[in-house]
């Protein structure tokens, strides 16, 4: 009997314990929920210099960078690709004009302005933006390259202030063939926008490209950014003066980079041409009657080659978070790309249902890669710019969000294209164990030491065998859908790899190689 009394007691007690503990532990969590709560609207610590480097994004930064030479047109110069050799060095020649330099835009071997200049438009955002984490692992030097090799066409193919010409080569002519760009002998001929024939649209992406390219080389070369930045102001007086869409003056153009419209174009031209002058004409220019007609406030956009507004909205958005504060339209702006941003977050109530199972941005079946790495890269700069900032939330409806949800953002998509994905497979080409062996690209599926004409070279196209050469840092198109991938060099629409691509896998993977602060100001 005195036994049972004890272990009455002791459980009793035990029971007590228990019951305190639990209380405690209540009150505590209610404690930190209310200081949790209390701490919502304060900002997150700035980050400093360039953190510790992050080696799975160094290292498809570096493979990423690569496929700027791979698609090098004219007399290679420190060559690094061993397949590839000098090519189109006649180019330009009928209008007495060098343009054997810029890059082909795809698997083949055109040059087309339109998507070319955007391609060094956004390499220059993303060197302006992350000039530190590009240094911090050796990137930097190569993109400013890169770069350069596209900018040296654009000024070339831009002789007096109202002719540019925009294409190298006859796409119908070009696809008659499968031949190393080394090998080519067939004609290519020059098309141009003129007064008689405008362009708005490849003309301001040029003013665009030539803008913030004079900021990157601002302070390295200052004689070649004035000149840039001379045509820059030229092109865009061009383009707005003489307004038309290519692809109505051009039909043949619209095969291949079809315009939807010129009004982003000229936003995102004027901007850039603000930023790189701090001329208050630019300014006024997407803030005034223009704005009111091009901008689409409220109505989200995806950012491509073809579209800018987005681009625009978020570029325009810096003024907001780092300068012209309190100008209502340079307010509309940074609302739209908080529109944007909330369209792309995947718990926000407006978020887009235009997504993979698995999470990833899904667009279009043709290049579907292009639209969720875009997304990212813009995703990225806007939480940057947020956290040097100390802006605590992103409000999306009655939810609100954290610089670091859209950084987790960005790495969702960028971790899918390196692999992370149902087919554990990275579709950047030279990364990763699996990687499509079979991309829609001339010069990696012909063998160097093949001897081939125009047409005979179709037996590389059609071959069973695996590319012999690695095509290195191709973004190819992407996957359907459903999340399948079939690896054939005839499925273009998913394996053939761009320039435009890579600019903006440059752009994201170069946003999360470390953790740095946003610069405030370009100049």
């Amino acid at each position: 009997m005195g036994k049972e009394s004890k272990s009455r007691g002791f459980f009793g007690w035990f029971l007590v314990l228990v019951i305190l503990a639990l209380v405690v532990g209540a009150v505590v969590y209610i404690i930190k929920k209310k200081l949790d709560h209390g701490n919502d609207n304060k900002p997150t610590p700035v980050p400093g210099p360039p953190g510790a480097i992050d080696h799975k994004y160094a290292y498809a930064l570096e493979i990423a960078m690569q496929f700027f030479d791979v698609q090098k047109s004219g007399r290679l110069v420190d060559n690094k690709i061993s397949w590839r050799g000098d090519s189109a060095l006649k180019d330009g020649s009928e209008a007495n004009l060098d343009l054997s330099k810029g890059m082909y835009d795809a698997g083949d071997h055109v040059k087309f302005g339109f998507p070319m200049a955007f391609t060094a438009t956004v390499l220059s955002w993303a060197i302006l933006e992350y000039r530190d984490q590009m240094e911090a692992v050796n990137q930097l030097e190569p993109a400013q390259q890169s770069l350069k090799w596209i900018t040296d066409f654009l000024l070339n193919a831009h002789p007096s202030p109202n002719v540019l010409y925009i294409q190298v080569g006859d796409p119908v002519t070009d696809h008659k063939c499968w031949d190393r760009p080394e090998d080519m002998t067939e004609k290519r001929p020059l098309t141009q926008v003129n007064a008689s024939v405008p362009g708005t649209e490849v003309a301001a992406e040029t003013a665009a490209a030539m803008a913030s390219a004079s900021l990157v080389f601002k302070t390295a070369d200052s004689t070649y950014s004035s000149t840039l930045l001379t045509h820059a102001k030229q092109l865009f007086t061009f383009a707005d003066n003489n307004r038309g869409s290519y692809s109505e003056k051009i039909p043949e153009v619209a095969t291949y980079y079809n315009s939807t419209g010129y009004g982003d174009e000229l936003l995102w031209a004027a901007s850039w041409l603000y930023h790189a002058t701090a001329d208050q004409s630019y300014l006024e220019y997407v803030t005034g009657e223009n704005g009111k007609e091009f901008a689409q406030w409220g109505s989200p956009t995806w950012f491509s080659w073809d579209n800018k507004l987005a681009g625009a909205q978020v570029l325009l958005s810096r003024l907001s978070f780092f300068g012209a504060s309190g100008n209502s339209v340079i307010e509309n702006y940074r609302k739209s790309a908080e529109d944007v941003m909330c369209g792309l977050l995947p718990q926000s109530p407006t978020a887009t249902s235009s997504r993979t199972e698995s999470g990833l941005i899904w667009v279009s079946e043709w290049n579907s890669l292009q639209h969720p790495v875009a997304s990212a890269f813009l995703a990225a700069l806007y939480g940057d710019y947020m956290l040097t900032t100390q802006t605590a939330k992103l409000t999306c409806g009655d939810h609100s969000f954290e610089p670091s949800d859209l950084r987790k953002f960005a790495k969702l998509q960028a971790d899918y294209v390196l692999g992370s994905n149902p087919l554990k497979m990275s579709f950047l080409v030279g990364y990763g164990d699996k990687y499509p062996q079979y991309v829609h690209h001339r010069g990696a599926s012909i063998p160097v030491n093949a001897t081939t004409g125009c047409t005979d070279g179709f037996q590389w196209l059609n071959s069973a065998k695996p590319n012999p050469n690695v095509a290195v840092g191709a973004l190819v198109g992407g996957p359907f859908l459903n999340e399948t991938f079939v690896d054939s060099r005839n499925n273009t629409m998913q394996t053939e790899p761009t320039t435009y691509n890579s600019a903006v896998i440059v752009g994201l993977l170069s946003s999360l190689v470390t953790t740095s602060s946003a610069v405030k100001s370009f100049g």
